[in-house]
């Protein structure tokens, strides 16, 4: 049937529409867009451009650019014709739009899903991984109800490549636990790529990436917006307030901060104690735009301190086997904003330079510096010791520089770079613990090319290639005792650097060299058809955590051994993806294919007591992976003022060298919504959202024995540490509506209800769901001022 499709009736016409987008004083507008009768296309770096295949007879033309009045005319078209449109600037107030625009990374041969900057508004309280739930194929995996991470296609923490202001964030990413650290009311714009495609930022994004804009305006005005949230689940309170000038050819500056201060949370029959969070942000800008040259300047400050579920630290095995095969918290306590340990203490700083320089039409070289520090800090529960010491206290310091080349001539454009990266991570000995993850020296360098040809406007190939190389040096103190337990002599004896005693001091050390590649298309034919196909290969190096954890991960109450055995984790992905767009509805379909050799996880194999009590065992194996699924979404608009939007994801993973399944693969999840909108009613928003989740029944038994105490005797038992919890069906309810306030400016009053009917759920995705259940019902209160 498909290639039914592909070949369905093409009409061609021999009529080329050409021209230039300028502005008021002469200056060419890139990436204005042009629609010409059913074809559209934007504008180059020196604004030109050119639509070929139009009919013969009148066509409507629109042109639209940001900050500018649209263009809207009707020409007649008889032959080939060459057009020049001046656009002049808007004088009014801005109010919020949404900007669609070609992007300027390659990536024309997978389909991206973008995020509006309504929606991240109203997830202005929550953390980046529950907005970016909103795009199918995009699930979370949590550690409580705070600490939330994105899961694209099955693939999670180092797979999944986030970058801020064009900076990939290196923040601990590796701990399943580690939130990014990222406030989502930063974010003007979010862009999610599913798969390996985007050479130009590393080789490694296995499982895709998420690309972060901040807010940009070329308007020649200053505005500003505040956002304040209360919600009742949690007894909370979320402030978000942003500054912004614009203008089009000199100076401008962004500033946002924001403020959020929460208690404990609640499921339905009881209170999760110690699940409170506090956050205070900031971000800036800085831009200077010249005929020739500009430059950005960029800051951020990400400042957190999370509660941990303290029912998920308990001191000995009858108390954790009861709270994993009962389903009952060992701890509940009274409601308290009061965080007490464990908890997380994290700051995270981020800082670059920007240097574009354009050399003629459609030649440029970027440069960029950027420097991050992320201090991460956890806190046990201990005996005897002060509540303000750290059991684990990591410093991370990035340095990384860019240098990108473009190049557009005619249909080809041309893109390459070499990318340098420096981190030190540096564990403090005073912790009186032993560090989870030791000291290390990481250096990474890399080099890319990309091409892709516009052959028709229906049909453009593109390909990329590119180089890696990575060695990293850390600075570890082994046990003896794991060290024989892991059986690393003799093969590793070359790392053991001194003797003390009951420990090895180690300096292990490892080098890669990766080629990573991808190859696609894109193709647009028939009634509104869009076809992508891409073909990947991406190789990823153990992280820090893979290597060489060893001991208690004290946030998330789980003892984690790394393997000095691991291997390089290679994808070999192939995805296609079909869109069609109706006058009122608009689908989109994707399938993809993951084979992964050497497939790095976490596998749980049984309970160790420390002095600090009973924690599950949990240790770093590999498999060659198999990993397939589809992702649909689809947007209906039914009337005037009803519309419906569906999203459904599942992915299939099976462990091909056991012929099992694959433990946190996300089950089938099916989310429907439906949204009344009266603009003429003050603008009223009422919508209702479905939340479908299967149960997972392809998992694998993980199962172990233990020893109990009962009756005053040791009992052997068996912990049931791999059935999934049961499917759950979940209501929420949104509304908002506008109005005017002094001197013209706007304002949204909102009032929605996260689980509505108080459903009680465990999420299988959730790492604390062996000790409680899911939040329970959440009212929240929004209200958005525009100034």
């Amino acid at each position: 049937m498909f290639f039914c499709l592909l070949c369905f009736g093409i009409v061609y016409s021999q009529n080329t529409i050409s021209g230039k987008i300028v502005d008021e004083n002469n200056m060419a507008l890139e990436k204005s867009h042009i629609h010409i009768s059913s074809k559209s296309t934007n504008s180059k770096k020196d604004g030109t451009f050119i639509i070929r295949n139009i009919p013969n007879g009148s066509a409507k033309v629109l042109i639209t650019y940001v900050g500018y009045k649209p263009i809207d005319t009707i020409i007649d078209i008889n032959g080939n014709l060459e057009i020049n449109f001046k656009m002049k600037q808007k004088s009014e107030q801005l109010e919020e739009i949404v900007v669609k625009h070609k992007n300027n990374y390659f990536n024309h041969s997978v389909s991206e899903q973008k995020i509006k900057e309504k929606t991240i508004e109203k997830f202005s309280s929550q953390s980046l991984g529950n907005v970016l739930k909103e795009v199918s194929g995009v699930s979370i995996l949590k550690s409580g109800s705070t600490i939330v991470k994105p899961v694209i296609n099955g693939l999670h923490s180092s797979r999944v490549g986030i970058y801020n202001n064009n900076v990939k964030l290196e923040d601990q990413q590796w701990g399943t636990e580690h939130a990014p650290n990222f406030d989502v009311n930063a974010a003007g714009k979010i862009t999610v790529l599913k798969g390996a495609s985007g050479l130009q930022y590393g080789g490694d994004a296995i499982g895709g990436i998420v690309i972060i804009e901040p807010f940009s305006t070329k308007k020649d005005t200053l505005f500003g917006k505040t956002i304040m949230t209360m919600e009742s689940n949690g007894r909370g309170v979320t402030i978000s307030s942003s500054l912004h000038k614009g203008n089009f050819c000199d100076w401008s500056w962004n500033a946002q901060g924001s403020f959020k201060y929460f208690g404990d949370r609640e499921s339905p029959d009881y209170i999760l104690s110690n699940t409170g969070n506090r956050e205070a942000n900031f971000s800036g800008d800085v831009k200077y735009i010249g005929k020739k040259f500009d430059f950005f300047a960029y800051y951020s400050l990400y400042n957190a301190t999370i509660g941990i579920l303290s029912a998920s630290h308990i001191g000995n095995v009858n108390d954790l086997f009861n709270s994993i095969n009962n389903q009952t918290p060992s701890v509940v306590e009274d409601f308290t904003y009061s965080i007490q340990n464990p908890k997380q203490q994290v700051q995270h700083h981020l800082a670059k330079l920007n240097y574009n320089y354009y050399f003629k039409d459609g030649e440029s070289i970027g440069l960029q510096y950027a420097f991050q520090f992320n201090n991460r800090k956890e806190f046990d529960l201990r005996t005897g010791v002060s509540d303000s010491r750290a059991a684990l206290d990591l410093n991370l310091m990035t340095h990384t520089f860019n240098a990108d080349y473009k190049l557009s001539i005619d249909s080809w454009d041309f893109k390459s770079g070499i990318m340098g990266l420096f981190q030190n991570n540096s564990a403090n000995p005073n912790t009186g613990v032993r560090p989870l993850i030791p000291s290390y020296n990481k250096f990474d360098a890399g080099i890319y090319a990309i091409v892709d040809n516009h052959i028709s406007e229906d049909f453009s190939v593109e390909a990329g290639i590119r180089y890696d190389f990575s060695t990293i040096e850390a600075t570890k103190y082994y046990l003896k005792s794991r060290w024989d337990e892991r059986n690393y002599s003799p093969e590793f004896n070359h790392f053991i650097e001194g003797d003390f005693g009951t420990q090895w001091l180690t300096k292990p050390t490892f080098t890669f060299h990766n080629f990573s590649a991808s190859v696609g298309t894109q193709y647009s034919f028939g009634n509104q058809y869009e076809w992508y196909f891409n073909i990947s290969r991406a190789v990823r190096n153990p992280n820090p955590s893979e290597f060489f954890s060893d001991g208690l991960h004290h946030s998330s109450g789980m003892i984690e051994l790394g393997d000095l055995r691991l291997k390089q984790e290679k994808s070999n992905k192939i995805s296609t993806s079909l869109q069609k767009q109706w006058k009122n509805f608009k689908v989109n379909i994707n399938l993809f294919l993951n084979y992964i050799e050497d497939y790095m996880f976490l596998k749980p194999v049984g309970f160790e007591t420390t002095i600090r009590g009973a924690f599950p065992v949990w240790e770093y194996q590999q498999i060659n992976a198999l990993l397939t699924g589809i992702d649909l979404n689809s947007e209906w608009k039914i009337s005037e003022h009803w519309q419906h939007r569906l999203l459904l994801s599942y992915v299939n993973g099976k462990d091909k060298t056991n012929d099992d399944f694959i433990i946190d693969m996300p089950p089938l999840n099916i989310n429907n919504r439906i949204s009344f909108n009266k603009k003429d009613w003050k603008n009223l928003t009422l919508e209702l959202q479905s939340e479908m989740v299967f149960r997972q029944t392809q998992f694998p038994n993980n199962n172990f024995m233990t020893n109990i105490i009962v009756d005053g005797e040791l009992s052997p038992v068996e912990v049931d540490i791999s059935s999934p919890p049961a499917a759950y069906h979940l209501l929420h309810f949104a509304s908002d509506f506008q109005f005017k306030m002094a001197n013209n400016s706007m304002a949204t009053l909102g009032f929605s209800v996260f689980n509505l009917l108080d459903t009680k759920y465990r999420d299988y995705l959730n790492r604390q769901r062996f000790y409680a259940d899911e939040l329970g019902r959440n009212f929240q209160i929004q209200l958005k001022i525009n100034y």
